[in-house]
């Protein structure tokens, strides 16, 4: 018998959100013209996936990493007022 294994950042509503996001996005690609389902898709789809995979990566580390984590995170939705770009 097997036990599900959860890890803490699973938890965490922001990761569940980051979850939400990622198929909400996963939606709307699919209204996108034809000819953009390879190219703007895939970029919309690694920027989605890399919110939710940076809380994760960074939740197991000490609180100045995961906040950089956050930040990295953060930045990909290009809502970071301290975002270079």
């Amino acid at each position: 018998m097997s036990k599900e294994v959860v890890f803490n950042f699973e938890k965490l509503k922001v990761y569940q959100k980051s979850l939400d996001f990622v198929d909400f996005v996963y939606e709307i690609i699919q209204k996108f013209p034809v000819d953009e389902r390879f190219a703007l898709s895939s970029q919309y789809r690694r920027t989605a996936l890399s919110i939710s995979l940076n809380i994760g990566e960074g939740q197991g580390s000490s609180d100045a990493q995961f906040n950089r984590y956050l930040d990295i995170a953060l930045n990909s939705l290009s809502l970071n007022p301290k975002a270079k770009g």
